[in-house]
């Protein structure tokens, strides 16, 4: 049995060509260097362009592409992660295949299914956990508590993959496109890709930082979320990355679930859940979910990011005070948090952040 097969039935065959095309690839580069314009390599590629491009489609149609060497650095994001990053030449290749596999297999996504979709993203995937927890309430899991809406009774399994872009199986994924495209050329060249991460065991894993591997990921769990949806029929369940969250009245019946869950996921994709963070909490404690703990009708930013933020505040001022901090470069990086702390009660906390900043370089100015 390979997962669900619940993938739509039509196939595809002869899109590598399409992959390869002058206009998919010049497409690719646009999208590529977006807000990096400026970029030393950027430019570099840009002033030969034509001809950069159409050397990478030579390569690409008699099949003897090669991807540079990763490049791999460590962020602590707000544990430590290892990013392995392309040259930007092979980045327009990566664009070059999702620009075609994304529209013919986006579409067999489940609908609460999160990360890195059009049209998706965080916002929508807190907007939707609130919605199911409204939903539950009036299902008749109200509780006792008339003082406070909040309150329902219910719980969640809350779970996620252990070390997930680590874990995946290459060639797992590749049965799994397989099932879709048929495009023998084009399932090579995505190999080929796949291949390229150094990965502590052969043909396991995918790299931190590629655009492939953000869109693989929700192809191979994909698989998981046809399993809950359509095996067990669950009603409440969505899906950010490998985060997921299932919501039920009952402890017993989430047991159960996370029981199959676990099994369909050691025995089909070759994952196991985390043991530290896969858990079945009451509703009445909030879902943590997204970097937010969310309640019916109001969603507090958890504590890990505000300490977050209050690190980078304080880095920025020693940064300040050594002359090396540069306001564009910060002021960029702090409208992200915000922008990510806007999905949240946090005005007053964005009040302060921003106060702080704006301190910083007054202070830089006087």
């Amino acid at each position: 049995m390979l997962g669900t097969g619940y993938m739509d039935m039509q196939t595809y065959n002869n899109l590598f060509n399409k992959v390869c095309s002058y206009e998919n690839l010049l497409r690719a580069f646009n999208n590529a260097k977006k807000g990096k314009t400026n970029l030393p390599y950027v430019i570099q590629f840009s002033e030969n362009l034509t001809e950069n491009l159409l050397q990478l489609q030579k390569e690409l149609k008699s099949q003897a592409y090669k991807p540079a060497k990763l490049t791999r650095f460590i962020i602590k994001d707000p544990k430590l992660r290892v990013i392995s990053k392309s040259i930007f030449r092979d980045r327009i290749v990566h664009h070059a295949i999702v620009q075609i596999l994304e529209p013919l297999i986006d579409p067999t996504f489940i609908y609460d299914s999160y990360a890195n979709r059009v049209g998706k993203g965080t916002n929508m995937a807190l907007e939707r956990c609130q919605l199911f927890l409204r939903q539950s309430s009036k299902s008749g899991w109200g509780g006792g508590d008339k003082e406070n809406k909040n309150i329902i009774n219910g719980y969640a399994l809350k779970a996620d993959i252990k070390r997930y872009f680590e874990a995946v199986d290459q060639e797992m994924l590749l049965k799994i496109i397989r099932k879709k495209i048929k495009d023998e050329k084009l399932l090579s060249l995505v190999r080929t890709i796949l291949h390229n991460f150094n990965a502590k065991i052969k043909g396991i894993g995918m790299p931190l930082g590629n655009l492939t591997s953000q869109f693989f990921a929700n192809v191979y769990l994909n698989e998981l979320d046809q399993f809950v949806k359509h095996e067990l029929k669950v009603r409440y369940y969505m899906r950010y990355v490998d985060d997921f969250v299932i919501i039920h009245k009952s402890k017993e019946v989430l047991e159960y679930y996370k029981q199959e869950i676990t099994r369909f996921l050691t025995e089909i994709l070759k994952l196991q859940l985390h043991p530290g963070k896969s858990k079945i909490i009451p509703l009445f404690y909030g879902i943590p979910f997204v970097g937010f703990r969310i309640f019916c009708y109001h969603k507090l930013i958890r504590k890990k990011a505000t300490k977050r933020i209050k690190a980078k505040l304080k880095m920025w001022e020693e940064m300040n005070e050594l002359g090396l901090l540069e306001k564009y470069t910060t002021l960029e990086k702090l409208i992200g948090w915000m922008a990510y702390a806007k999905n949240g009660n946090t005005y007053y906390l964005r009040k302060k952040v921003m106060a702080r900043f704006n301190k910083l370089f007054e202070e830089k100015t006087r």
